[in-house]
Parts: structure tokens; sequence; C-alpha cells
């Protein structure tokens, strides 16, 4: 499965909510499995962002759904980067010529 790493800024309505952490955590949790991915782990963060995210997906598809359905959530903007496994990328990079 496909890893993705997403940087959040949290907007005025997240911040104002941020006392339901658990209860977003656990609905993205379960709109990730769903959809046959995975929440791997949500961290809050200091500096430019608010928190960055690490999940999984079966292809790119899902995981532009889940930012979209997040960002519909209005309580953040995402930045989300397909992250590539150590074994990905020795894979890779032993293919070039």
């Amino acid at each position: 499965m496909a890893r993705y790493v997403t940087l959040i800024s949290f907007t005025d309505q997240g911040i104002k909510t941020i006392k339901d952490w658990d209860k977003r955590m656990a609905a993205t949790r379960e709109r990730l499995d769903r959809a046959g991915g995975k929440l791997v782990d949500v961290y809050l963060t200091l500096g430019e962002y608010d928190a960055v995210a690490i999940t999984e997906a079966p292809n790119d598809e899902v995981a532009l759904r889940a930012a979209i359905e997040y960002g519909m959530a209005g309580n953040g903007r995402s930045r989300t980067m397909r992250a590539f496994t150590s074994d990905e990328t020795i894979r890779i990079v032993k293919q070039l010529g």
C-alpha cells in the first residue's frame, strides 16, 4: 500500500474544536478503513504546521478522496505528499541506468 504524509494547518474552526480531536481522528480512521486505507498516526506539531498525518491508501484516488473529505469538514487545510519507503526507494534507484 502507498504511504502518504499530510501537513495540516488548522482553520479557525479546527482550533476552536480541538477538544474533539479524538472524535476527528476516529472518524478519519474509520473513513480510511472503509476505503481500504489506514491512518498510521497523527502528530500535533510545533512550527509552520499544526499537525502531520501518516496514512496508507491502496492508490492515489483513495488518498485524494481522503484529502478532499478532510478539507470539506472545515477543520484544516492540508498538503499531501506521496512518501516512498526505503525498500521502495532502493528498488527504484537500482533500476537507474
